[in-house]
């Protein structure tokens, strides 16, 4: 695909999984709002606020002047106080009053990727704070139509409405979760050189992918088959994301969500830090 092709691609994905955020929140009882997420201390109407607060900053809007509670357990260091802080500000919000506000940042910042004349590769600001760093703008774009995407995911898991796991935000995901899979089996997880590792995925998102570690140490992943892997990990696309994107661990799943054949002591170190998400 060319630049722009990819740009649009993304685009796509953010536009789509913003609007089914959306169009889930429309009709919700005011006491669903409170329910919790698996992301710890966040609420849905708090996954509602991170992304109105993001998505808001992007457009160049000032951040509110708050300040947070000394007891927010969740609140670890600069950039969870940072993503908190606009979060925290809504707490005390209306269903009506975030809905309404969703909707207004929907339309601001739909134009404003419309009217977008940023070149794909130039250097754009991570809105996160002390954290922010300079990405290019395709890769920007890359990272909110996935952050969006998991929330929604995040947020149909919360109240029971499963859906679109195989949207335009899902292989852009997979994409981004998959790229970090090398570091953790040859980095974190220390596999020594010649190491291989399935990870066999099932529907509605299926592929099969195997890391190789070289012999420096380095990893790197291909969808070739192997035979007689010395790990592998099968199970489905939502499980999968689940754990790569940090919202369970491995001993939380329930049991036949996940199957480990090979090197168990191995698999345990990969499953320890088996979150990439960036």
């Amino acid at each position: 695909m060319t630049d722009n092709q990819v740009v649009q691609t993304y685009t796509d994905a953010w536009t789509h999984a913003i609007e089914a955020i959306s169009e889930l929140l429309a009709a919700l009882p005011s006491d669903s709002w409170n329910r919790a997420t698996e992301l710890p201390g966040w609420s849905v109407r708090d996954v509602v606020s991170h992304v109105i607060g993001v998505e808001s900053e992007l457009l160049g809007d000032p951040r509110p002047i708050h300040s947070l509670p000394s007891d927010l357990f969740h609140v670890k260091d600069d950039v969870s106080r940072y993503l908190e802080l606009p979060v925290d500000k809504r707490r005390c919000h209306t269903s009506p009053e975030m809905t309404a506000e969703l909707e207004y940042v929907i339309i601001r910042r739909a134009r404003s990727l419309r009217n977008a004349t940023t070149g794909a590769d130039d250097p754009v600001a991570m809105p996160l704070g002390p954290g922010a760093y300079q990405v290019p703008y395709q890769r920007l774009l890359q990272l909110r139509a996935m952050d969006l995407w998991v929330h929604e995911q995040d947020l149909r898991r919360a109240l029971g409405l499963s859906g679109n796991l195989d949207s335009p935000g899902a292989p852009i995901t997979r994409d981004v979760l998959l790229a970090g899979l090398p570091r953790v089996v040859a980095k974190s997880a220390g596999a020594p050189a010649g190491t291989t590792v399935a990870l066999d995925v099932g529907g509605p998102l299926e592929f099969l992918r195997t890391v190789r570690v070289d012999q420096d140490g380095r990893g790197s992943i291909d969808d070739r088959i192997t035979l007689g892997p010395d790990v592998r990990f099968s199970t489905d696309w939502e499980t999968y994301l689940r754990l790569a994107t940090g919202r369970v661990r491995a001993d939380g799943l329930p049991a036949g969500r996940l199957r480990v054949d090979g090197d168990q002591e191995l698999a345990e170190r990969i499953l320890a830090k088996f979150s990439v998400m960036p």
